[in-house]
This record gives C-alpha cells, structure tokens and sequence, in this order.
C-alpha cells in the first residue's frame, strides 16, 4: 500500500480488489503473480502516480484512472510517494524529527520540482551510506501536459540540476540546436528512448567512480558505500510508446539501477 511521506502526513491508498471469472471445470487454474514486497520511494513532478489533472477529492475516492507508469513501476516494487528527502520536524516540541528516507534501500527521483539545501544533504548522506539512487533530470520535457504555466500539478518542464549532482562530480548540459527526433541507445542490457536528452559530463573524476552510458545521456556512479544512476531524459518515463509493451522498457532501466 502506497504511502505518501509529507510533512508528517501520511496518504493511505485504498485496496483494489480484483474479481476473477470461474474458470470452467476442465480450464487450468491460472496463477496470480506474487504481490511485490520490495519498497521504492519515489518524487516526481510528472503524473506517475496520480493521474493528471484529478482533484485531491477524486483522488481520495480512487475514480481516478491508473497511469500506466504507476502500473509498470508498481508491478515490481511498493511505491513510496515522497516529496521531501530531509527530516520533518515533529508535531509537537518534544516529537522526534520523521526521516523520510528511513526503510528505504531503493530511491527513485524523476524530474523533481527542486531539491532543498537540506535534501540535498540527505540525499548525499542517504546515498553514501548504501542507498540506490535512481535520478531523471530532464532540461526539455516531450511530453503535452494540459495544464497552464504556473498550475502547481503541472510538471516542471526543465529540471533545475542539484548542487549534489557537482558533489558527485557530474555536470548536465543540454543542446538546444539538437534534432527532436526520438531515438535509442544501451543501458546495460536495457533499451533507453531519447526525446531532447541532456548530455552528463564528469567534471571530477575523483568525486565519484562514474561510467558515462547511453551516450553520455546517463551515467553510473558509486558513491561511498552507494550508487547513482543518472540519466539526463525523461521521455521513457512520459510516452508509453516508447516504454515497451506493458511497460517493459521501464522496468528494464529499474532493474539496471537497482540490480
């Protein structure tokens, strides 16, 4: 069951009961595929999760559609909704802060809206001490959102790059004059689509042991006793076109950075 972690409130999701059909009395008995159990948190600015342009009251009462993304991701692991990586302070005086990375092994932050100074800090100290990152930071958005500028539920169409990136001794650069055409290129044993992808370059070698992939559109780093998969493109996470049947090209890439 999802959970968000924000400000000491926590979101409860509802169940979803699914109703099977008898089978008749000479069909095999098909098996169901077990429930995932590992958990990912996960921030994002893009519709993952909730559906674009639901209100809260919809959402609540689960009439919602599910997006596609939420059902590839969800298919492997139990999502943790975040939007906050340092400590909450507690309700009262005398309440201990919430770390919202507590429990957590596997972290997924996909075109966040800005990472504080304290996030910042918590991610770094989350990431050294063993964590897997993964970290979509797309300066030029593909995907049609219906909503106007300024419209808080609209995600943020060019990422603002983190001082913890430079920690780890990358730096995103984008080429405007590039073709906007789609096109591929290797993640491990993964295909990644490319709409408009920044390019990492390593700016010092002794922050981080990093591996630029996909053309320097992602990059691999261990980071302390951590890792950190970078990729400078979000287009497998907004065009279910480019994601594989049923989402496959998206659990792909969480497999390469979350073997």
């Amino acid at each position: 069951m999802p959970r968000l972690r924000s400000k000491g409130l926590v979101w409860l999701g509802a169940a979803l009961l699914l109703a099977g059909c008898d089978a008749a009395p000479d069909a095999p008995v098909s098996r169901q595929t077990p429930a995932p159990t590992e958990k990912l948190g996960l921030m994002t600015s893009l519709p993952l999760y909730w559906p674009l342009g639901e209100g809260i009251g919809d959402i609540a009462a689960g009439r919602g559609a599910v997006p596609w993304q939420r059902s590839a991701m969800g298919s492997a692991y139990v999502l943790e909704l975040i939007d906050t990586l340092s400590p909450i302070p507690g309700l009262s005086p005398d309440a201990a802060e919430v770390d919202p990375l507590a429990g957590l092994d596997r972290l997924a932050v996909i075109q966040p809206r800005g990472l504080s100074p304290g996030d910042n800090v918590a991610l770094d100290a989350w990431v050294r001490k063993g964590g897997r990152l993964l970290l979509v930071l797309d300066p030029a958005l593909t995907g049609d959102y219906d909503l106007p500028l300024g419209d808080p539920r609209r995600p943020v169409d060019s990422a603002l790059i983190p001082p913890v990136v430079a920690r780890w001794g990358m730096a995103v650069n984008f080429d405007d004059a590039q073709d906007a055409a789609a096109t591929t290129a290797p993640l491990g044993t993964a295909m990644i689509p490319l709409a408009l992808a920044g390019r990492i370059a390593v700016t010092d070698p002794a922050a981080a042991d990093c591996t630029l992939l996909a053309g320097g559109a992602a990059a691999q780093c261990g980071v302390g006793e951590g890792q950190v998969t970078l990729i400078a493109d979000a287009a497998l996470f907004e065009h279910q076109e480019l994601a594989g049947e049923d989402g496959a090209g998206l659990r792909d890439v969480l497999a390469f950075a979350f073997p």
